[in-house]
C-alpha cells in the first residue's frame, strides 16, 4: 500500500524510471496499467487520471523522446478494451464465480453496491460519468452487465466516455504538465486531480447519508 501511495504521488518520477529502464516497452507497460485498472474488477485502486496526465506531460517534453499520440491512442484502446472485458466478466463470469466465497472477497462489495445505485439513478449516461470517477469506473461496466444492459448500447457510451476521458486527461498533461509551476508542485497537482475526481462520489455519499 505504501508503494502504491508513493507511486501515485510521485508518478512522474516512476514513469521516468520506467521509460529509462524499458524504453519503447514503456508504452506497453502503461497501456497494461490502464487496461487492468479498467478491465480487472478486483484492481480499482490502480492510478488512472493521474497516470494519463503525468505520461502526457512527459511525452510533451522533448528530453524523453516519447510520442504523445502513441500514448493517447494506447490509453484510448486500453480504456475501451478494458471496459469490454469488464462487461464480459459481469455478464458471463459473475454468476458462476459469485458462488465461491473467495471471489466475493476479492471484489469490494460496498463499492460495487454504490456503483449499482449510481447506475440505477443515472441510467445509461452513468457509463460516461463513471469514467471520470475513480473506483466507480472500474465497477460501472460490471454493474451495467449485471443489470442486463445490452452490450451494443454499452459500447456506444463507453466510446464517448473513453474518448472524452483521454482527451481531457492527456490534453491537460500535454499543455499544462510542463509549466514551471506545475513541475514544481507536481505532487500537489496529482493530489488535486484525485480530489476533484472524487468529489462526485463524496457528494453522492453525503446525499445518501442525509436521505437516511
Amino acid at each position: 500500500m505504501q508503494f502504491l501511495i508513493s507511486f501515485v504521488l510521485h508518478i512522474d518520477d516512476h514513469i521516468v524510471q520506467i521509460v529509462t529502464t524499458f524504453g519503447d516497452w514503456s508504452y506497453v507497460i502503461l497501456f497494461a496499467v490502464i487496461f487492468i485498472e479498467t478491465g480487472a474488477v478486483i484492481l480499482p485502486f490502480l492510478p488512472g487520471d493521474s497516470l494519463l496526465f503525468a505520461a502526457s506531460a512527459l511525452a510533451a517534453n522533448p528530453a524523453y523522446h516519447l510520442n504523445p499520440w502513441v500514448f493517447a491512442l494506447g490509453f484510448f484502446f486500453a480504456c475501451l478494451l478494458g471496459d469490454s472485458l469488464n462487461f464480459w466478466i459481469g455478464k458471463n463470469v459473475e454468476r458462476s464465480l459469485s458462488k465461491h466465497a473467495w471471489f466475493t472477497k476479492l471484489i469490494d462489495q460496498e463499492s460495487l453496491a454504490k456503483t449499482e445505485r449510481f447506475f440505477e439513478k443515472h441510467g445509461a449516461p452513468a457509463i460516461i460519468l463513471a469514467r471520470f470517477m475513480p473506483i466507480i469506473r472500474t465497477f460501472a461496466p460490471f454493474a451495467a452487465a449485471g443489470s442486463g444492459f445490452p452490450y451494443r448500447h454499452f459500447i456506444k457510451y463507453s466510446l464517448v466516455g473513453c474518448t472524452t476521458w483521454v482527451l481531457i486527461c492527456c490534453g491537460g498533461g500535454h499543455f499544462f504538465g510542463n509549466l514551471p509551476f506545475v513541475q514544481e508542485h507536481f505532487s500537489l497537482i496529482i493530489i488535486g486531480i484525485i480530489v476533484v475526481s472524487l468529489i462526485p462520489a463524496v457528494i453522492g455519499w453525503m446525499r445518501s447519508k442525509l436521505a437516511k
